[in-house]
């Protein structure tokens, strides 16, 4: 579909039970490929399912038309979850997203220094809706 992809410095890691690349994107006609479409070109080339495939990292070159970016095939889905870094899953929906900012959590923080005993638990839980 326009673009043609290159893999290169392939290399199998045990210990961490995957595939490890760097892919190369050459993409003239385009601005940019989803990663949606390179996990499923690699799918079909290395025969893994889609959703066992990261790309990261993708950064297109100066002028465009090639992008360069990292790609991880894992064996499974669950050495996918046990060995990627919690960011990466939050990206994929595999956990859930954090919830409150910074300043949030620093205020609730701060309010419960105020309190002593079972009333930290309360604070900042809101009041009960009639």
């Amino acid at each position: 579909g326009g673009y043609t992809l290159r893999t290169r410095k392939i290399m199998t890691n045990k210990l961490l039970h995957r595939l490890q690349m760097v892919i190369d994107v050459i993409h003239p006609e385009l601005g940019g490929v989803s990663v949606e479409k390179l996990k499923e070109r690699l799918a079909k080339t290395f025969k893994a399912k889609p959703e066992q495939i990261i790309i990261y990292g993708l950064q297109t070159a100066f002028g465009g038309s090639r992008s360069t970016g990292f790609a991880l095939i894992y064996d499974n889905k669950d050495f996918l979850a046990k060995f990627e870094p919690k960011y990466r899953l939050r990206r994929l929906g595999l956990l859930p997203a954090r919830i409150g900012s910074r300043k949030q959590k620093k205020e609730l923080k701060n309010k419960r220094k105020k309190v002593r005993g079972k009333a930290k638990a309360t604070v900042g839980v809101g009041k009960k809706k009639k």
